[in-house]
């Protein structure tokens, strides 16, 4: 468990498998995503338009980590997968707004 998000800070909450992992899209995080994923507002328009993969929603949440888990990278995404679409959408939606945002 790595404590409580702090919505000032940009943070947001996933619950997997009872863990409370938390995801700060620092600068050092956004520039490891975007080296994976492609350019982020490219990675916005494809959440925009529905196009967006789970590999791209694991690697974003994967480099956005506050503390690394006690799991792997394969564990952590079979993890998202699980907990399905609907329970990832609340703190990608932190994430994206965040990217537009900035902070």
């Amino acid at each position: 468990m790595t404590g409580a998000a702090n919505p000032e800070r940009g943070e947001a909450a996933l619950v997997l498998e009872g863990i409370t992992h938390v995801l700060r899209p620092s600068f050092q995080a956004l520039v490891a995503a975007e080296g994976e994923l492609g350019p982020l507002f490219e990675l916005v328009e494809r959440a925009a338009s529905g196009r967006l993969g789970i590999a791209e929603i694991a690697g974003l949440f994967w480099h956005c980590l506050k503390d690394p888990p006690a799991i792997d990278r394969v564990a952590f995404s079979e993890a998202l997968v699980s907990a399905g679409l609907k329970a990832l959408t609340p703190a990608l939606r932190v994430l994206i707004g965040q990217i537009l945002a900035g902070r």
